[in-house]
């Protein structure tokens, strides 16, 4: 399997080190050029005729995106010193007991060693006595209705299978019910409203995309790709090759469960938001906050928190990765943003600083650990996901799923015991954009 490591990533990080100067660009660039994909199609039940389609809608869509896709029905392709050669397999619409045992564990090592997996729509309908690869797929087929429109619900805009996508996503296809709910188990992208077309049996919590961090390597799986028709549409293609960037490692994402939290800012109103000191956020129509203007703070004002999971999405919008922007945490009630500089702590989004003033740290307190966050931080204009859990005095960062910052509160004149949250807008050049803030209670440690 090739390695589809960042150049551009060890060097910033190792100028960083060093010297502690301000590099000209953001920590990575990801190429995809020299990624490659096995679409794998072989079938030992029903045979979707829209598997030539899908074909070559994903050879189509790799050489506008950057991987080079191979396509077989032979299992024999199965081998560890071929798959070595390959990014990520797509199990696109197979059906049945396809592989052999022999075939069956070069591909369990595979996984083991990195290798992505996408499955579109019928790979649930695949090796049911091979746990392994349900655990993998993340959930088996049970039945399905009629072809006929429904409304897919965008549960996550942070994930590049997702990210372009409405937040009501209504086509039509083919709605898979599976035997069991992965939601406890892998990362839900999106699911179906049940009350938007008929046969669904899910009772109301229907998954119908994930993704997740499984046995060392990384899983994709969308039930769309029935029909013929799925494969020219444009915003299912886009669908597909951001789960196969993810899959490939071209870009990171959090793939974590994520279950028990509760919206802050959802997209549809600021409630219980306040803003703080000059500039504002302007709300988009899809929901997204962008900072204008400041330099100012958009604070919770609604009430404060003691121990927590904080989790939201951000983006950069300029090519450099300049834009000063950060989450505050930890801070008491005011109309002064700069009470949150001095009394709470800023987890930093500048991509360009120095370390204990870059993405990633508790500004000009404690650097995040360079190497991880190069590795998981995507690029300008691509989403990013925090979660910063608060627990007593310990604070730590994670960023697209990965832990890369771990600090504990020792100044007596602070404390993150009980405090507010705020988003930074900094200034008239830096431009920043958040989306679905949401967060969970945690136990009070010693209550």
């Amino acid at each position: 399997m090739r390695s589809t490591g960042r150049l551009a990533t060890s060097l910033v990080g190792a100028a960083l080190l060093l010297g502690g100067f301000t590099p000209p660009a953001v920590p990575h660039a990801p190429s995809t050029a020299d990624a490659r994909v096995l679409v794998f199609s072989k079938t030992a039940g029903f045979r979707h005729d829209s598997i030539p389609d899908g074909i070559t809608a994903l050879k189509e869509s790799g050489g506008t995106a950057g991987f080079a896709v191979d396509a077989t029905e032979d299992a024999g392709a199965f081998t560890p010193t071929n798959l070595r050669r390959y990014d990520a397999v797509v199990f696109l619409s197979t059906t049945g007991d396809v592989l052999d045992d022999t075939q069956q564990r070069a591909f369990e090592d595979y996984i083991h060693r990195g290798g992505g997996y996408v499955g579109i729509h019928a790979a649930a309908d695949t090796e049911y006595d091979w746990p392994f690869y349900g655990g993998l797929a993340g959930a088996y087929f049970e039945s399905h209705p009629a072809i006929q429109p429904a409304t897919v619900d965008v549960e996550d805009h942070a994930h590049p299978a997702t990210s372009d996508l409405p937040r009501s996503w209504i086509r039509t296809d083919e709605w898979y019910n599976y035997r069991s709910n992965p939601r406890d188990r892998a990362h839900v992208l999106a699911s179906l409203d049940e009350s938007s077309y008929s046969g669904g049996t899910m009772r109301g919590d229907h998954p119908i995309a994930w993704c997740q961090d499984y046995q060392g390597g990384r899983a994709f799986y969308t039930g769309g790709g029935h029909t013929k028709e799925s494969y020219a549409d444009p915003v299912f293609r886009r669908h597909l090759v951001g789960g196969i960037l993810y899959a490939v490692g071209e870009t990171q994402a959090d793939c974590r469960p994520e279950n028990g939290y509760r919206p802050l800012f959802d997209g549809t109103s600021l409630d219980g938001w306040r803003q703080a000191g000059p500039g504002s956020f302007t709300l988009d129509d899809d929901g997204t906050l962008t900072s204008s203007g400041g330099m100012g703070l958009l604070w919770h004002a609604a009430s404060g928190f003691s121990s927590y999971s904080l989790k939201l999405d951000w983006r950069m919008a300029s090519a450099s990765g300049d834009d000063n922007s950060g989450v505050f945490v930890g801070f008491p009630p005011s109309d002064d943003p700069w009470s949150a500089v001095n009394n709470g702590y800023e987890i930093q989004i500048d991509a360009t600083d120095v370390p204990e003033r870059t993405t990633g740290s508790v500004y000009g307190f404690r650097s995040a650990d360079l190497k991880k966050r190069d590795r998981a931080l995507n690029p300008p204009g691509e989403w990013n996901t925090y979660e910063i859990r608060v627990e007593g005095e310990r604070l730590r960062v994670w960023l697209n799923g990965v832990k890369i910052n771990d600090f504990t509160n020792t100044d007596p004149a602070r404390s993150l015991r009980d405090g507010h949250l705020g988003l930074q807008n900094h200034g008239a050049d830096d431009q920043v954009s958040f989306r679905d803030v949401r967060i969970k209670e945690l136990p009070v440690k010693g209550s």
